[in-house]
């Protein structure tokens, strides 16, 4: 047990990113995570709201209680009080931390904007949260504390993502797409200066880190400028692009049915 928190540091070699250790763990999450949230999906689908929330609530209440006790171990086992710095909800996957309990407590437009947001970025924060966790899968060992709370709150976000989907709470009204935007934007910021003051890599706007990020960090030389603009307009482009698919599969769907 001590080994798997970490206590003391990890004695074990990390078996590597893309090792089949890896793939195979988060690979079982990504399984558990879609059958789940087809399951309670398809089973919540014709209920009422209040209901359908309740799936949400438990999910905020999970993601939110996972990441408070990572955090809490985090600074005993580094024993700095302030280890908490590091942990902040700046990443794109943990603004989830945020956005998914404003999805299940919040009403009115509040509540489908986050639902709205927590459907675009939730399944996407999933997948790159554990296939593509090339930073946490690169320096732990995959069976332990940090990559398993990691991988089982990336999970919960994409689970809430497709439940969403599945039994029918997602608006996805075009009004509400500037919502979307100005939360994106206001991570970011917020993010780029936590980056500046700390330092760290929030929202990976400083470099890639061995995540697919790499990609565009090299392609531009890690200019200082340019690489965190990419990541952002990128953002940007998957809402984007997002919006247009879920609204062509609508209006197919409605044709359909017609």
């Amino acid at each position: 047990m001590k080994e798997f928190f970490g206590f003391g540091g990890y004695q074990r070699v990390p078996e590597g990113f893309m090792s089949w250790q890896h793939l195979v763990f988060v690979t079982s999450l990504m399984v558990i995570m879609v059958a789940l949230a087809i399951y309670l999906g398809k089973k919540c689908k014709n209920s009422d709201d209040k209901s359908k929330n309740k799936v949400l609530i438990w999910a905020a209440l999970l993601i939110d209680g996972f990441e408070l006790f990572k955090i809490v171990l985090c600074c005993f086992r580094s024993h700095d009080a302030l280890n908490w710095i590091y942990n902040l909800p700046l990443f794109l996957c943990s603004i989830q931390l945020i956005t998914i309990p404003v999805a299940a407590f919040a009403k009115g437009r509040i509540k489908e904007a986050a639902l709205d947001f927590v459907l675009i970025f939730g399944i996407l924060g999933a997948v790159l949260g554990t296939y593509g966790a090339g930073n946490n899968y690169g320096s732990y060992p995959v069976l332990s504390f940090d990559n398993v709370v990691s991988g089982i709150t990336h999970s919960i976000s994409g689970f809430t993502s497709l439940y969403i989907a599945i039994s029918g709470m997602a608006s996805m009204k075009k009004k509400n797409i500037v919502i979307s935007l100005g939360i994106l934007t206001f991570f970011c910021v917020a993010a780029y200066v936590a980056n500046v003051l700390i330092p760290y890599n929030y929202m990976f706007l400083m470099r890639g880190d061995g995540t697919p990020y790499d990609i565009f960090y090299n392609l531009v030389g890690g200019n200082p400028v340019l690489y965190p603009l990419i990541v952002v307009l990128l953002f940007f482009i998957y809402i984007a692009a997002f919006y247009a698919v879920f609204m062509f599969v609508r209006r197919k769907k409605a044709e359909k049915n017609n």
